[in-house]
């Protein structure tokens, strides 16, 4: 891959971007060049629910001159990556322009989902950082970034991730409800306060928010400020001093949109929703301890390329599936799960998936989900213990964990509803809507799981260690010499069924 040029676009609620860059040795890359075009797809969408024709064909147009553009740099079609966010995400008509785009210009679009976008933020955040801003990794910290359509929403405790949102929160519909009242800066701020209050609430719940040290700001509206009144961290990275965010923010509160244009030389449609980002990031960071706005100088363009360009880094790699594992643990505390039953029978699904690597053939990412339905297998005991399988399993499947798309929230799901109860059934709708390699899949977790379950049956964590013996159609598991196993071999004698039909092995213990 080094050498080459790799292209990023993307459509967002205002306009469409571009970021050329050329891939260097050891993963490194450099930006060689940026373009961007206004087009009001947000407006559309979050007012009537679809993207209209004019502002289809005006899409087409830009899509077309950036085809010439990445043309006369020689960019091969396999390395022009066109991806599209929330304001495509919600429009009703996305499969036909997703298709015209296809069709009118050969670019392939790809919509990224609001988890997706998160995933993607915290690569390009991670780089733009590095080791430059230790507080960030120590202490408990905050990302946000207020997009036309949508606000993605991170929170970390000491480097961890506890929980990642996207909210159907963003600049156009601001604007659009701020309309419909009393034409008043007033009434805005009033507004703003009402709703971004009780997003800061359910926030606490997770992470108090004046705990936060360190309030890491994305977009183009914060990177507006940094160019004002920041300072350098590094070459990606900006800082900005609270109070000078805060005077920022209180200056620009009342002007109009033609004065943000004229004052702070932008353009009209980056003006109209620059206010109410602004007071949105002011607002939260005010809920901080923190002393400043860190402003990265990164968008999901950027994060896109890293991970293609570094997706099997096994160092990134690792980081990014223990912020899923982190993430997926604060959910459990969440429903006050069993914390120490649920991390001791994932590591008890972790040795036996490691031990059986050459029976189940499956990948570190399906390794990454069975620790996950393994911490997580119990967490319907919130709601009740009788049936707390498929409790936990609606829970699961209608939650956010960070890095996980929905596909694989539902296979964790179906594996957390067969750790116990009966089998997978053709009768079962959420098992039979997964694709065939994915049921397949969740066949061999559950199995897996519902083994590591019954070595702790009583919840006492018992078995520390186990090794695997093959003796024919035999598998010996054997726990370190510890007497009386009669608890645990019950377990087995009810759950191993699975196993058996899976992998064809008989489970005993030793």
């Amino acid at each position: 891959m080094e050498g080459r040029l790799i292209a990023v676009l993307e459509i967002g609620s205002t306009g469409i971007r571009l970021l050329v860059a050329e891939i260097l040795s050891g993963g490194q890359w450099k930006a060689v060049d940026r373009a961007e075009k206004n087009v009001a797809l947000g407006r559309d969408v979050f007012t009537s629910g679809g993207i209209s024709r004019e502002s289809l064909l005006e899409c087409l147009l830009v899509l077309k001159n950036y085809r010439e553009l990445l043309g006369g740099w020689g960019i091969r079609d396999e390395d022009i990556h066109l991806i599209a966010t929330s304001a495509l995400r919600a429009a009703r008509n996305r499969d036909l322009f997703v298709d015209r785009v296809r069709q009118e210009t050969g670019f392939r679009l790809s919509v990224v989902e609001g988890i997706e976008e998160n995933r993607l933020m915290y690569l390009a955040v991670r780089f733009a950082l590095k080791q430059d801003l230790p507080l960030f990794w120590r202490g408990n910290s905050m990302i946000i970034e207020i997009g036309g359509g949508s606000t993605e929403i991170m929170l970390l405790r000491r480097g961890k991730m506890v929980a990642a949102h996207s909210l159907g929160l963003g600049t156009i519909l601001i604007e659009r409800q701020s309309r419909l009242g009393p034409a008043s800066g007033r009434f805005q701020e009033r507004y703003l306060n009402e709703n971004i209050r009780s997003t800061a609430g359910f926030l606490s719940a997770e992470l108090e928010l004046s705990h936060i040290r360190t309030f890491v700001v994305a977009g183009s509206d914060a990177r507006l400020v940094a160019d004002l009144a920041g300072t350098e961290l590094n070459g990606n990275c900006r800082i900005i001093g609270r109070q000078s965010f805060i005077d920022f923010a209180e200056r620009i509160q009342n002007y109009t949109v033609e004065e943000c244009v004229r004052t702070l030389n932008i353009s009209y449609p980056h003006a109209e929703g620059l206010i109410p980002s602004i007071q949105i990031y002011r607002f939260f960071l005010e809920q901080t301890q923190a002393a400043g706005v860190v402003v990265p100088l990164v968008s999901i363009r950027e994060g896109f390329l890293i991970d293609l360009v570094l997706g099997v880094d096994s160092e990134l790699q690792e980081d990014f599936y223990s912020q899923i594992i982190a993430s997926a643990v604060n959910l459990g505390r969440r429903y006050h799960y069993d914390e120490a039953h649920g991390r001791h029978v994932a590591d008890l699904s972790l040795a036996l998936f490691d031990s059986l690597s050459r029976e189940h053939g499956m990948s570190r990412r399906e390794r990454m989900m069975l620790e996950t339905a393994a911490i997580l297998h119990d967490i319907g005991m919130y709601i009740r213990g009788s049936g707390h399988h498929r409790h936990g399993q609606y829970i699961v499947a209608h939650s956010e964990i960070f890095g996980l798309h929905p596909e694989e929230l539902d296979m964790i799901a179906c594996v957390i509803r067969y750790h116990r109860g009966e089998l997978p059934s053709q009768r079962d709708i959420e098992y039979i809507a997964l694709q065939r390699a994915e049921r397949i899949l969740v066949l061999k977790m559950a199995s897996i799981l519902r083994v590591a379950d019954a070595l702790d049956r009583g919840h006492t964590q018992r078995v520390k260690k186990i090794s695997l013996e093959r003796r024919g159609e035999i598998m010996v598991i054997h726990t370190g010499g510890i007497p009386d196993l009669s608890l645990e071999q019950i377990g087995i004698e009810q759950k191993a069924d699975l196993f058996q039909d899976v992998f064809g092995y008989k489970v005993i213990l030793n």
